[in-house]
């Protein structure tokens, strides 16, 4: 069993519709403080620098060589913490995808996009072909986008591919989280691994968010939750089967 200490900072941000720098200042604050509490990974909710405005993906989209994603990618490295931020990501002679990007601390740069997409979605984004997993601290994790984790061939993909973590980056509703949280903790008790979930706090393409980001334990249990929808850190501990958390403020 690896007995390694794993700290990942489960961000809630306030995020504005359409105004990408504003929400890179977001990340700024947040990657800076997760750093400094000794996280080694932040994951921000799906479309955190651009907000959840389908409309205007092709506007939004992100291509490889985009200063915000060059800024991104440097201030992951300056921190020595891994990015995991949600974005439109610009596809070659297809729509945009709705992506996480992600920062690691040697520079190198890396993309997700979402498989599963909701009703509507596909009006104005392509879904991706391809999951995703990254190495840290000698724990394998699992990347998931919101209706990813909806669709049970995701998860167990996730299992046979060995994951040891599987990473939920959402918007999830006040309505809707209950159910949702529902089905991550029995992804989390059927494949036997921690499920964490980073979710909005600002209404966002016209939803009501409910943030309370939290994360499951390899039984299914609700191990920690943020419990509010103000700016805060989750700090999530994992060491082998050992899982806690912690709050930290974040300035708004």
């Amino acid at each position: 069993m690896n007995t390694n200490n794993l700290s990942v900072a489960l961000a809630q941000i306030p995020v504005i519709d359409g105004d990408v720098e504003a929400n890179f200042r977001q990340h700024l604050r947040a990657a800076k403080t997760a750093a400094e509490q000794g996280a080694d990974l932040v994951l921000f909710p799906e479309l955190s620098l651009t907000g959840y405005v389908l409309p205007m993906a092709a506007e939004l989209c992100f291509d490889a060589k985009h200063s915000i994603l060059r800024d991104l990618s440097e201030l992951a490295v300056t921190q020595q913490i891994t990015i995991v931020a949600g974005c439109f990501l610009k596809q070659a002679k297809k729509k945009p995808s709705i992506s996480a990007v992600i920062c690691k601390p040697t520079g190198e740069l890396d993309y997700y996009a979402k498989q599963y997409l909701h009703s509507g979605e596909n009006e104005y984004c392509s879904a991706g072909q391809h999951n995703y997993t990254l190495r840290l601290k000698g724990y394998k994790l699992a990347l998931a986008i919101c209706a990813d984790f909806t669709q049970p061939i995701h998860s167990s993909e996730a299992a046979e591919d060995e994951a040891d973590v599987y990473l939920v980056s959402a918007l999830v509703s006040p309505n809707g989280y209950e159910v949702d949280a529902e089905l991550l903790a029995r992804i989390a008790k059927k494949h036997r691994f921690p499920v964490l979930l980073a979710n909005h706090i600002s209404e966002t393409g016209g939803w009501q968010t409910a943030g309370n980001n939290a994360v499951w334990s390899g039984k299914g249990n609700l191990r920690f939750a943020t419990e509010t929808t103000d700016p805060v850190l989750g700090m999530v501990e994992i060491t082998g089967n050992r899982i806690s958390g912690h709050l930290y403020p974040l300035e708004s």
